[in-house]
């Protein structure tokens, strides 16, 4: 069968590369984006392929899109991230909650193969610090609450219905195509673009903070193989990722050996907290064991290719 997929959230920091590289391999008219709105600033989701615009609450609106395009993998990342959640925790609940509810309900009816995202934030401070693939969840950020609700539905979904969803357990994203949005990780991506800026960075967090992350082209990589694993090889509906693990201070270091006026000050705000609670490694042991999950970047590799890549769009040397 010939894959038809729906990307709900497609203008988002990873759906706006996961639509690119799922067209680059199943052809542009097999992947349909979608957004909020028609408005974007980046305008090649709706450029090479087709395009629908989805509220992600409005069920049957998704599904006249189903219907329409006859899809069969529908990948849903629309969601309202960490740091903003915190700022309406109800909207973050309806948002993410009845949004998923909306796409398990329509795999169930339609049977499509599911992605969703979850993340670290699923973790807390009763997690070990490398936390393992089964622990303890025990959030403190309403974004972390939807995330633990998210994947027991999905779990219940998968066992009752036999909806074949599939989800990752994100670090934090770092691109240089799409900026942030609200997430409490953001400073590894701020970071790169005041550097160039500015020479300056006040990080957010403190500069031994230290976070689980992820390069966007291994975010991608990661999507896409556990989507084309063998379903019997999965173990569990949600998989811990892991890329790279590093401190504020030592990502600042590793900018200041290409650019070494650099400085970096911290002033710790809210978002310290909601770092704290998280672990600061991922054991992806099950990834790499059932799918073969293995990140092609590495502290220095990313930081080398944010540089250039932010340098150009930005229009200046770095």
């Amino acid at each position: 069968m010939d894959k038809k997929i729906l990307v709900i959230g497609a203008m988002g920091q990873i759906g706006s590369e996961l639509v690119l590289e799922l067209r680059k391999i199943y052809g542009n008219e097999n992947v349909v984006a979608s957004g909020r709105s028609s408005k974007s600033p980046d305008e090649s989701s709706k450029e090479k392929g087709p395009f629908e615009v989805i509220e992600a609450l409005d069920k049957e609106q998704i599904r006249k899109v189903v219907e329409k395009y006859k899809i069969n993998e529908l990948y849903h990342l629309a969601a309202i991230l960490s740091a903003t959640g915190e700022k309406d925790p109800k909207t973050a609940w309806t948002i993410n909650m009845d949004s998923l509810i909306n796409v398990l309900d329509l795999a169930k009816e339609y049977n499509l193969r599911v992605f969703w995202p979850s993340s670290i934030a699923v973790f807390g401070p009763t997690t070990p610090k490398k936390a393992p693939q089964q622990t303890v969840l025990e959030p403190t950020t309403m974004y972390g609450i939807t995330k633990v609700a998210g994947e027991l539905l999905c779990s219940y979904y998968k066992d009752k219905f036999g909806v074949d969803v599939r989800g990752l357990r994100f670090p934090g994203i770092i691109s240089y195509k799409t900026l942030p949005g609200g997430g409490t990780t953001d400073y590894a991506v701020e970071i790169f673009y005041e550097c160039i800026k500015k020479k300056e960075y006040n990080c957010f967090v403190s500069c031994e903070t230290t976070l689980p992350m992820m390069y966007m082209p291994d975010c991608i990589k990661s999507i896409i193989q556990l989507m084309q694993a063998p379903k019997e090889n999965l173990k569990h509906v949600c998989y811990n990722v892991a890329g790279i693990s590093f401190s504020a201070k030592e990502l600042a270091d590793e900018i200041k050996k290409s650019i070494s006026c650099f400085k970096c000050s911290h002033e710790p705000d809210f978002r310290q907290k909601i770092a704290d609670s998280w672990p600061n490694e991922l054991d992806d042991s099950e990834a790499r064991k059932d799918w073969n999950w293995k990140p092609d970047y590495d502290l220095k590799r990313m930081t080398a290719d944010m540089l250039e890549k932010i340098s150009e769009k930005l229009g200046k040397q770095g």
